[in-house]
């Protein structure tokens, strides 16, 4: 008789896992590949190029088409720099609060989806359910789509996704896209008196950040759509969180380094958007290379992630309701993979336990209340399923 490990046990495991982004997550895989092979639940791969990380794709219940997945990630943000008062990769109860790096953004929702597929395996549903654990969330949703190609490759489609980011088990129907970019500024050095005479990296870069700035202005002064007035803030955003170069403070910069982030509200155009930004740098270029031929700005694209739409009358915000009662879904400005799920032709909805106020701080924590809230929704579902 294989073991049955209740939520917690495994959102236990789970946490001990330290599967910080920029390191491999195949320990947790191995493990909750083990775990579902004894209770006779199939399940499949998607590798990384360089088979350092796998997403993990599991099927419950009748090959047939037309089933719900469950959707998380399996990476965390790191833990370096913040005051933790407690093991952040050992789960640690402290009054009504689970504490632990992922416990809330998303390996709460996780062992909560394991649970309800092994449950659905043990009971028997007349509706599939699959899991579709991610890799590469938290560096931009950059796993998602080729691990979706993957599960339609080897398990039938399912109909709908929920998508367990932290919602304090509301469904979210529509969420913000985004685009980022690295931005790569190549200046000419010279003494800081012969100014004219070359380019700086810095200076240049600063005005492509003033493009940033009044393209905010802009943006932040137009009427808000209909859609648009429902987020906050009510419209699209462009944001610099991080800048570097330069050599010294008489010396023409040679080099500067920054990242742009946009989030575009949906029905508004992100491609549209993230082609004016090209088409300032390269403008800027053209004026750059007047004075030195080697000088000018390099974008490289680091992540792309569709927005959530609204969907009248969709199938997944109509399930999520009808098990939890909510009379409406709401909107964040945060994206998910919600939207890569909905562009690949899933009714999708983002619906999980948790406040996205905890993710990513120094003492994560989880409330068992909304740890409870997830069980009794998986265990509705199930019901529905069956």
């Amino acid at each position: 008789m294989p073991q049955i490990l209740t939520p917690r046990e495994i959102l236990a495991q789970l946490v001990s896992f330290p599967t910080v982004s920029h390191s491999s997550n195949l320990d947790l895989i191995d493990w909750l590949e083990t775990y579902l092979a004894s209770h006779a639940i199939p399940t499949a791969r998607h590798w990384n190029e360089d088979r350092s990380k796998a997403a993990l794709l599991a099927h419950a219940g009748p090959l047939q088409a037309g089933g719900v997945v469950l959707s998380g990630h399996s990476d965390v943000v790191p833990v370096a720099g913040q005051n933790w008062t407690s093991d952040p990769f050992e789960l640690t109860q402290r009054g009504d609060r689970l504490y632990g790096r992922g416990v809330c953004d998303m390996k709460g929702y996780v062992a909560l989806s394991v649970w309800a597929l092994v449950e659905a395996q043990r009971l028997g549903v007349h509706r599939p359910l699959q899991l579709a654990l991610s890799y590469d969330e938290e560096v931009g949703c950059t796993g998602a789509g080729p691990m979706l190609e993957t599960l339609q490759a080897v398990f039938p489609k399912a109909s709908l996704a929920l998508i367990g980011e932290p919602s304090r088990m509301q469904p979210i129907q529509a969420h913000k896209g985004g685009v980022g970019y690295q931005v790569a500024v190549k200046g000419f050095e010279v003494h800081s008196s012969l100014l004219p005479y070359g380019v700086s990296a810095v200076m240049e870069g600063a005005r492509l950040i003033g493009w940033v700035n009044d393209r905010n202005t802009a943006l932040q002064g137009a009427q808000p759509s209909d859609l648009a007035a429902r987020f906050d803030p009510p419209f699209t955003t462009l944001h610099v969180g991080m800048i570097s170069g330069g050599t010294a403070h008489n010396i023409t910069a040679a080099d500067c380094r920054f990242s742009v982030e946009m989030r575009v509200v949906p029905g508004e155009d992100l491609e549209a958007l993230a082609a004016e930004f090209e088409a300032a740098a390269l403008a800027l270029t053209g004026r750059m290379q007047q004075v030195h031929p080697d000088a000018g700005i390099h974008l490289q694209r680091f992540f792309r992630v569709p927005a959530l739409q609204p969907e009248p009358q969709g199938e997944a915000e109509a399930l999520v309701r009808r098990l939890t009662g909510a009379n409406a879904g709401g909107v964040v400005s945060y994206g998910t993979e919600a939207g890569i799920f909905q562009t690949a032709g899933y009714s999708a909805v983002v619906c999980g336990p948790g406040d996205i106020a905890q993710a990513h701080q120094p003492d994560e924590y989880l409330d068992l209340s909304q740890f409870k809230a997830g069980q009794a929704f998986m265990a509705c579902l199930l019901k529905d399923l069956a």
